[in-house]
């Protein structure tokens, strides 16, 4: 005869492990909704800290296509390079030119680089 010991049975522990999905069948439809979304912070701004937003009132800088109601996007820590449209302070009013090739005895003073135009298309 054997003799075996009575007691109380212990559960198995849960051996769950997060593995990746074996797909079998056909593609759900709602992948797309898995693709993350666009920042635009992290594609239109260089320096956080130092960008500055401007809402165009008027046409007086239709030459530079900034109609009214756009909005630019303006880098004050980047340094403009030749041909760059800048926002300058001139006689204590706002302008915008293209910053010049030589920078001879200049009477404005650099506000900021314009790095993007956004049109207003209402």
């Amino acid at each position: 005869m054997e003799y075996f010991q009575a007691g109380k049975i212990k559960k198995q522990a849960p051996n769950h492990k997060p593995n990746v999905s074996t797909q079998t069948g056909f593609p759900s439809p709602a992948t797309h909704y898995l693709e993350p979304s666009i920042d635009l912070n992290k594609e239109l701004i260089y320096y956080k800290d130092a960008t500055f937003y401007v809402r165009v009132s008027g046409n007086e800088w239709s030459e530079f296509s900034m109609l009214d109601g756009d909005v630019l996007i303006i880098d004050r820590a980047l340094t403009p390079k030749a041909g760059n449209l800048v926002l300058i302070v001139q006689l204590g009013a706002f302008k915008v030119i293209r910053f010049p090739a030589t920078s001879g005895s200049t009477s404005f003073t650099v506000w900021g680089t314009i790095t993007y135009i956004i049109h207003n298309t209402l």
